[in-house]
């Protein structure tokens, strides 16, 4: 099984509703994001997809949440944006599209700091 990965960053502020601390003000992130795409072989030039395909579909999803209030757009109304969230969006975004071209997403990871992160995965 290949493994590729890519990664993307994006600067948002948010504030999570209905918690107790400071993360319930509004503050900014300079957000990291990984995608892992999963194949089982190669095509015939050894490639399993092209990084600039993977590189565009995760460049729009970026756009959308870039120097945005998260918690103002419609994904986020009724959730909060917390990292597993933003995590699931992103892979919910990416998978409508890479389905269509049979490429398996596997995961997505964001990371709010260089030391926190959270992941959706295909289960």
């Amino acid at each position: 099984m290949f493994e590729l990965n890519v990664e993307d960053e994006f600067a948002s502020a948010h504030f999570l509703r209905k918690y107790k601390g400071k993360c319930e003000r509004m503050h900014g992130h300079n957000y990291r994001v990984q995608v892992s795409i999963k194949a089982e072989k190669l095509n015939k030039i050894g490639l399993a997809i092209d990084f600039g395909e993977i590189k565009a579909e995760l460049k729009k999803v970026m756009e959308i949440l870039d120097h945005n209030v998260l918690d103002e757009l419609p994904a986020f109304k009724k959730i909060n944006p917390s990292a597993e969230n933003i995590a699931k969006y992103i892979f919910d975004c990416l998978n409508k599209t890479l389905k269509r071209k049979n490429i398996r997403l596997a995961k997505v990871t964001v990371w709010e700091t260089a030391r926190a992160s959270a992941s959706y995965c295909n289960a």
